[in-house]
């Protein structure tokens, strides 16, 4: 099984930018990057959950998707 962030495209439907988003997260804007390039391997909790409240997510499955037929 896979997860993939949709930061980026969340970012897009917001009408904002990585850098708005590091600002509003204090998170380095070259790990914003990262995320919605999907090249980060590991993200931390409190990340996500920085992101999700700028983002003014409530459900986390909005911000994330399961690819179960994925193989690592």
């Amino acid at each position: 099984m896979i997860v993939k962030l949709k930061i980026a495209e969340l970012l897009d439907r917001k009408n904002m930018t990585q850098k708005e988003l590091a600002e509003l997260t204090g998170i380095r804007p070259s790990a914003i990057s990262e995320l919605c390039r999907g090249i980060k391997e590991r993200v931390q909790l409190d990340h996500l959950s920085r992101i999700a409240t700028a983002l003014n997510i409530s459900d986390i499955r909005e911000l994330i998707d399961l690819d179960e037929d994925a193989d690592e």
